[in-house]
């Protein structure tokens, strides 16, 4: 029998060698100038990367270290007026709506995985509106569209999803949008950087269809109407398009093959197992579809099952097969059920950060589900392991179809970005260079070796999706190259390694 499987997903920290070798950026100790930008009234407008989020929430310190706040300090050195940012109320993270925990609050490392802060009690009520205006628009959550939606602060939307808890926080009204608020400053300098949670909600939800990907002329049409209106006033400014979600430690720690035959809550298990598949792996080699076999090996690490929904679905044949076979047609149609559209993890797929939570541990829901069924509850615990013997769902995986429609839409994103920029005569990031880079060897600067691995790479927060403030100072410096170039100004670049690669747990 198959009892009780727990499984830990254990993150090596073998970390990353300093280098002595120079990023190039330092640059010949001009005079400091604007060139032919003005940046006495800069606003960043953006997601959660422009707003500071960090270890899976907002707080100040990541807000502090965002990399709009770090360039308004050099432009402050060049005629850069005040930046204002909407800074929350402490540095545990999180919301409250009408005192009810609704975010947070942020990620620590206990030496062994990511958890949330403990003891942490965050006091940042939205419902209690900060005055503004602020120059940080940058609202987590925010897709292209959402910058022109108007309502998109008003608490009231907060629970039917009209509306987000961040905007709410420091929109000027309930009816406004975020680029009504940027252009109620009347700017002179912006950036731009929106677009990636166009395309990362889908990823994150495992392209399950709970967070669609924006279609393309959507997206085109919502870019666009920013740029145009962002440089109606005669500002001028600079855009980043979207990074390849594949290059974020998001969905590298979980290995597609965590099953580990030296485990001792899984080894013992293993001939269990392979016999109680063996009957459905010879149905699978009669119905010509063998490669769905699933077998735990004794001596290396096997893959994950999981649910692929691009497979053709063979439930009905599958259930005539196995009750020809011998099987009672209870017991044969939940496994054909079950299986229909299963499979063996490859090196292809690619799972979600929180799956990590989940891989081995009983689907209570499945379980349940079974024992209303009439199935015996020791049956319907073998049959409910997540990712052993009830296939790991699709809201956990991204299928290699999957990643193909992500790899679709960002490029055809970014083109339209690159072609806005290019026609507004606006300076442009290629931040999905930056951070493929990032993920493909690394940068290295102020004799440190920055890289996408995570924890130990310097780059990444414990989410595994946002920055860290050395990363951010990073940005910032490629943003100011970017300006530089455009503009003929001499904005100075940071030095990375003066910033940290983590926030500590007593964070005050």
């Amino acid at each position: 029998m198959i009892k009780n499987i727990k499984w830990l997903l254990l993150v090596s920290l073998t970390f990353a060698a300093c280098s002595s070798d120079d990023d190039g950026s330092s640059v010949e100790e001009l005079p400091l100038t604007a060139g032919s930008a003005d940046f006495s009234k800069y606003v960043a407008l953006g997601n959660s990367l422009t707003a500071g989020f960090s270890d899976g929430a907002l707080f100040i310190a990541g807000q502090e270290n965002a990399y709009p706040k770090l360039l308004a300090d050099q432009f402050a050195l060049v005629g850069g007026g005040e930046f204002k940012t909407p800074f929350t109320n402490d540095n545990f993270g999180g919301l409250l709506l009408g005192g009810n925990l609704i975010a947070g609050p942020r990620l620590i490392f206990n030496g062994t995985s990511p958890i949330p802060l403990p003891g942490a009690m965050p006091s940042t009520e939205i419902a209690v509106p900060l005055t503004g205006p602020f120059n940080n628009l940058g609202v987590p959550g925010a897709k292209s569209f959402h910058l022109l939606a108007p309502n998109y602060g008003d608490v009231a939307g907060v629970m039917t999803g009209t509306a987000n808890p961040y905007f709410v926080r420091f929109r000027s009204s309930a009816s406004t949008s975020v680029v009504a608020d940027a252009m109620a400053q009347n700017p002179t300098f912006f950036s731009l950087w929106i677009g990636n949670n166009d395309v990362l909600g889908y990823a994150t939800t495992g392209g399950d269809g709970t967070n669609p990907i924006t279609p393309e002329g959507m997206f085109s049409t919502a870019y666009n109407t920013l740029v145009t209106t962002l440089t109606s006033g005669g500002a001028k400014g600079v855009v980043a398009n979207i990074p390849d979600v594949s290059t974020i430690p998001h969905f590298k720690v979980v290995p597609f093959n965590p099953l580990n035959p030296a485990n001792p809550a899984f080894g013992p298990q293993i001939p269990v197992l392979n016999a109680t598949f063996a009957q459905l792996n010879q149905a699978f080699a009669f119905l010509q579809v063998p490669e769905r076999s699933i077998v735990f090996s004794t001596t290396a690490a096997s893959p994950l099952v999981i649910h692929d929904e691009s497979l053709p679905n063979i439930a009905p044949q599958l259930a005539q097969v196995l009750q020809a076979g011998g099987l009672d047609p209870l017991t044969a149609g939940l496994l054909a059920s079950q299986f229909g559209q299963s499979r063996q993890a490859t090196k292809d797929d690619l799972f979600v950060l929180p799956a990590s939570s989940v891989i081995a541990t009983l689907n209570q829901q499945y379980f349940s589900q079974l024992v209303s069924m009439g199935v015996p509850q020791a049956t319907a615990g073998q049959l409910a392991v997540n990712g052993v013997t009830y296939p790991l769902q699709d809201k956990w995986v991204l299928l290699p179809s999957e990643q193909q429609e992500i790899k679709v839409a960002t490029d055809a994103f970014n083109q339209i970005i690159k072609t806005a920029a290019d026609q507004a005569g606006l300076a442009f990031v290629d931040a999905n260079a930056i951070l493929r880079q990032l993920a493909n060897g690394g940068v290295r600067f102020d004799n440190y070796h920055m890289t996408a691995a995570f924890v130990q790479g310097g780059a990444f927060g414990l989410d595994g999706i946002h920055l860290t403030a050395r990363a951010n100072a990073y940005v910032a410096n490629e943003f100011m190259k970017a300006i530089n170039a455009t503009y003929g100004s001499t904005l100075r670049p940071y030095k990375p390694g003066n910033f940290p690669i983590s926030y500590p747990a007593n964070l005050q």
